[in-house]
C-alpha cells in the first residue's frame, strides 16, 4: 500500500512576472526627451504639457525639463465635474 496518498498537480503555483508600475520621476526632478514618468494602466493621471500618453498608458516627456505635478477639472459624459491629476513638464 501506499505511504502516501498520491499528490497531483497544483494549478495555483504559478505567478505572473511584475509589471513595475508607478510614478518614475517625481515633482521637481528633470526628465529627458522620451523618459518614462509614469507608468499606468488606464489614465488615472493625464498628460499636460509637453507631455504625451503611450498606448499603454505610459506618460513620457516630449522635452527636456522639470516635472510638475497639479490639478485639472474634468467635465464627465454625464455633465458632471471630476478633478483628476495632470503631469507637465516645464
Amino acid at each position: 500500500m501506499a505511504h502516501r496518498k498520491a499528490g497531483g498537480t497544483a494549478k495555483n503555483l504559478r505567478d505572473s512576472q511584475p509589471k513595475y508600475l508607478g510614478t518614475k520621476l517625481y515633482d521637481g526632478q528633470t526628465a529627458k526627451a522620451g523618459g518614462i514618468i509614469i507608468r499606468q494602466r488606464g489614465t488615472k493621471i493625464l498628460a499636460g504639457k509637453n507631455t504625451r500618453i503611450g498606448k499603454d498608458h505610459t506618460i513620457f516627456a516630449l522635452k527636456e525639463g522639470k516635472v510638475k505635478f497639479g490639478t485639472k477639472r474634468k467635465q464627465n459624459f454625464n455633465r458632471t465635474t471630476s478633478v483628476k491629476k495632470v503631469v507637465n513638464v516645464i
